[in-house]
């Protein structure tokens, strides 16, 4: 890799662009961030634009427009932009040759979708695009010169795991997890615990949505969607053991029985190199490095599946296909949000989206626009049945 490549970064100011930033500066010969996209942190994304001299920043929230423009108007080169089409848009410029999408939730899939109709590189970090609408991406994919590399560390291992295998020898990928920090905590004491309590990922930081995710293992259940579209690998042949050094990455198991893992520190830094590299492995750091003796005990372990239902919830969806996982993540997203702002307890996260999903009428072969209304629908009935619980208590 010789060229200079244009990076769109898609959520520059969370935990994934601030280190996919990293990266870029270590490769500047390689890599120009030339667009830097921003939900609501207008403050870091006006540091990052002077830092880093974007061609172009947007910040989604328009409320906060004013401000990125008159703090960066002594710096003409660096275009202001506002809006949600405004990234749907920017992301479409001939100039940009690789999409990091970084995002969280919902809010990622439109831009992804114009990334693949402009046929861009895409580095993704953003697992709810798959989980929303994998099957439309996919075939989406099929017909574009887009080209879509992971970006997380399971699915960047499943990656480095079956290079120079074929598909048909392939019996079954085995996703690793932490196990959160409740991994160890009685089933009977989680009802009690609180939003700070989840917050303590034992090995990896986060944003806060992610953290919870991983606190119920709902993230794995997105993973194993991920993994599904991805790979093109069936629910029931992706299994999810819990690894709590978070060292093996993931795994996979070939018809001979023999298993690929790919290990390396629990850091998304990694990950990010090998996507941003691909397809060679040129990035060479001397940072990010493990000795395996300091790691001399590697356990795995079954998931709990009583204490996390959820993953069971994102089997079951993913089995029924269509706008199902759609009206999961929708309502994992407002779930999520109202446990963190203290609205309902932490098992309310598991009961109020088998709710939404047994309430949002099933569609077996969704459009685009299907799956726009679809999260409209399923975010409106979970934020009713959130209500509904905060009057009864």
């Amino acid at each position: 890799m010789t060229e200079l490549r244009n990076i769109a970064i898609l959520g520059s100011t969370g935990s994934i662009g601030t280190q996919t930033l990293d990266i870029l500066s270590e490769y500047p010969t390689l890599f120009r961030p030339w667009l830097l996209v921003a939900n609501t942190s207008a403050e870091l994304l006006i540091e990052q634009a002077r830092k880093y001299l974007p061609r172009r920043v947007i910040i989604a929230d328009e409320s906060r427009y004013a401000m990125v423009r008159d703090a960066l108007a002594a710096l003409p080169e660096i275009e202001v932009m506002t809006g949600n089409q405004a990234v749907v848009d920017a992301v479409t410029d001939p100039a940009i040759d690789t999409v990091v999408t970084a995002m969280v939730g919902y809010a990622g899939l439109a831009s992804t979708i114009a990334a693949i109709r402009a046929g861009k590189r895409i580095a993704l970090a953003n697992k709810e695009t798959l989980v929303v609408a994998g099957e439309l991406i996919d075939s989406m994919l099929a017909t574009s010169q887009s080209v879509l590399y992971p970006v997380d560390s399971e699915h960047g291992a499943f990656y480095q795991c079956l290079q120079g295998e074929r598909h048909d020898d392939v019996e079954k990928l085995i996703l690793t997890a932490s196990g959160g920090p409740f991994r160890t905590t009685p089933l009977h004491e989680l009802e009690k615990v609180t939003a700070a309590d989840a917050l303590k990922h034992p090995n990896w930081s986060m944003g806060a949505k992610i953290t919870i995710d991983s606190a119920t293992m709902m993230n794995k259940g997105f993973e194993m969607i991920e993994a599904q579209w991805l790979y093109h690998i069936a629910p029931r042949d992706i299994e999810i053991v819990v690894h709590p050094q978070s060292i093996v990455h993931s795994m996979v198991q070939f018809v001979d029985g023999s298993v690929k893992a790919q290990l390396g520190l629990p850091d998304m830094h990694l990950p990010i190199r090998y996507a941003l590299g691909l397809p060679d492995r040129r990035l060479r750091t001397d940072t990010g490095k493990m000795t395996l003796s300091d790691y001399a005990s590697l356990t795995f372990e079954a998931p709990d599946r009583k204490k996390f239902p959820l993953l069971d919830t994102a089997y079951r969806a993913a089995e029924r296909g269509g706008n199902a996982p759609c009206v999961m993540n929708a309502a994992n997203e407002i779930a999520v949000a109202a446990f963190l702002q203290n609205k309902i307890a932490f098992t309310d996260i598991y009961n109020v989206i088998e709710d939404t999903l047994a309430k949002v009428a099933w569609i077996e072969r969704p459009g685009y626009d299907d799956y726009v209304a679809t999260n409209d629908e399923a975010r409106a009935l979970t934020a009713e049945l959130i209500n509904i619980k905060q009057k009864r208590h």
